[in-house]
């Protein structure tokens, strides 16, 4: 059983998955990072400086009561919030995530898709009629039994 388990653990597919997963989380921080250091800041200053973090809806108020300015407030008083703006921030994440998915694969499609395949190139040898040898096009003579080419 320990042979099967170390022949599938090092198989190539499982390699190359754990590489996968391993990438994707480092490239989820990228993206994160994106998406709330870089493109929500100019979208939340378009909207009159909303900060999508600090959109939220208060369910049940914590101790001391609300209101709220913050999120990161509501959550130290213990408050039971529904985080809008998270989510938001979350589905944009997603879509540039999904985006560049789609266009790795569309690349690696590109990549894939066969070329048409070459013309073929003009014969330049034909067959001698008496005696079946190859010859140039352009010979007169079968250089092999020196009959006369049509």
């Amino acid at each position: 059983m320990l042979k099967e388990f170390k022949e599938f653990a090092v198989k190539g597919n499982v390699v190359d998955m754990a590489v996968g997963i391993i990438i994707g989380a480092a490239f989820g921080t990228i993206v994160k990072s994106l998406v709330s250091d870089i493109i929500m800041p100019p979208i939340g200053l378009l909207l009159g400086g909303v900060d999508f973090t600090n959109i939220f809806l208060v369910l049940k108020g914590g101790t001391p009561s609300g209101p709220y300015t913050a999120l990161a407030d509501a959550q130290a008083a213990g408050a039971v919030t529904l985080n809008v703006g998270l989510f938001i921030n979350t589905v944009i994440s997603f879509l540039i995530v999904a985006f560049s998915v789609f266009m790795v694969i569309k690349a690696l499609n590109k990549a894939k898709r066969e070329q048409p395949a070459p013309a073929p190139a003009a014969p330049t040898t034909k067959e001698c009629p008496h005696c079946l040898s190859t010859v140039p096009l352009k010979a007169t003579k079968c250089a092999h039994c020196t009959s006369a080419l049509s």
